[in-house]
């Protein structure tokens, strides 16, 4: 049984919206943010405290979107991955990683120093890289302006791992920086019965983390 270490609309949001395109049975546990905190017992399965963590027998990962790509290979049947020898696999694998490193980086920044470290006094530091944000979108509004996912012409693991950056912008008011192609790309995957059904999962939806 796959097993997913879980917090409300975190990181490892894109493993449970990957899980339920694909239809997998899974156990899912939640826990509160950040673990390492309000649930230190959780470090003896994870020491880094951090979410995601996925288990599949032997295999244990914890980078989000390489959990994606996992899930994709091994259990996609073609439907989530671009096979090696497509055109757009380099594209696939690009924004794979572009969803995590470039997009949700500058917003982890953003989080802590506006809602969990406010008093630190380093706002402009989240403001720098609310900017650092706002700038990278444009790699997305390149693509989905003129077509409706990231590649091969379908949706694919690489849209779950920038769509999940574009659902962490919502809730951090970041979406106001959305093109308007880039607010019809995400509406177009928040829209999805996969990732309905993922927050239907998690218990909550209200924009909290």
């Amino acid at each position: 049984m796959i097993t997913l270490y879980h917090c409300v609309n975190a990181r490892s949001f894109r493993v449970l919206w990957a899980l339920e395109e694909l239809g997998l049975d899974y156990r899912l546990e939640i826990l509160p943010f950040p673990p390492r905190v309000h649930r230190k017992e959780y470090l003896a399965l994870n020491p880094l405290g951090t979410i995601p963590l996925f288990l599949d027998g032997a295999t244990r990962m914890t980078e989000s979107a390489a959990i994606c790509q996992f899930l994709a290979s091994r259990y996609g049947a073609g439907t989530l991955a671009v096979d090696c020898d497509a055109p757009d696999h380099g594209a696939y694998l690009n924004f794979l990683s572009f969803g995590e490193a470039t997009l949700t980086f500058p917003q982890a920044i953003i989080l802590r120093y506006t809602r969990f470290e406010a008093e630190r006094g380093l706002g402009a530091v989240a403001i720098d890289y609310e900017r650092w944000f706002a700038g990278r979108l444009r790699g997305v509004d390149l693509v989905v302006s003129a077509a409706p996912y990231l590649c091969a012409g379908r949706f694919t693991a690489a849209d779950i791992s920038v769509g999940y950056a574009l659902m962490l912008a919502e809730i951090l008011g970041l979406d106001r920086h959305f093109s308007q192609s880039v607010a019809t790309y995400w509406q177009r995957l928040s829209a999805r019965d996969g990732y309905r059904r993922a927050l239907t999962a998690q218990g909550r939806s209200d924009g909290t983390i």
